[in-house]
């Protein structure tokens, strides 16, 4: 498993890791509706997956607006940025920063997500900081797992990678 801290505190991380070369899991998330998304609500895509511990917080902000912004550009490419944050608080981010096309994706309800994907926090119920790009055929192609959460991702080694997924 991947060695994360938050904080400088080790967390214990739950769910399976996933690596390049992996088939993406599927998982069941809620959209800012409350509507039930999995990953099949966006076949034929590059998928750039960014997790986030909570959207209403520096880094995760940055982080969400950081792809956003730099990948928005990619053709057949979707931004999903996933964190445990209510769907309600996920929106209203969105509103105050006027990024309403940005998809923010909810895994409070049952952390499908996070444990497909093996980023939950089990000491905080909160998603490691993390990115997966995958490609249209859901081949993880770029998986990174932030060290320390309070750290940014490599963003610029995950766009070059969505670039040239198929």
């Amino acid at each position: 498993m991947a060695e994360v801290t938050f904080k400088g505190t080790p967390m214990t991380l739950v769910g399976k890791e996933v690596k390049v070369g992996d088939t993406a899991p599927d998982f069941t998330v809620l959209n800012q509706s409350l509507e039930a998304v999995t990953l099949s609500d966006y076949d034929g895509k590059v998928k750039i997956i960014s997790v986030i511990p909570s959207i209403d917080t520096g880094v995760c902000s940055q982080q969400t607006r950081k792809f956003n912004e730099d990948a928005s550009g990619l053709d057949n490419t979707a931004i999903l940025t996933i964190s445990v944050d209510l769907p309600f608080a996920q929106k209203k981010w969105c509103a105050a920063e006027g990024l309403p096309n940005v998809i923010t994706l909810s895994d409070h309800r049952d952390l499908s997500f996070g444990e497909a994907y093996g980023v939950v926090m089990k000491e905080l119920r909160l998603l490691a900081r993390s990115v997966f790009v995958l490609d249209s055929n859901n081949k993880i192609v770029h998986a990174e797992y932030v060290g320390e959460g309070t750290n940014h991702p490599d963003y610029d080694t995950a766009i070059a990678k969505a670039k040239e997924a198929k």
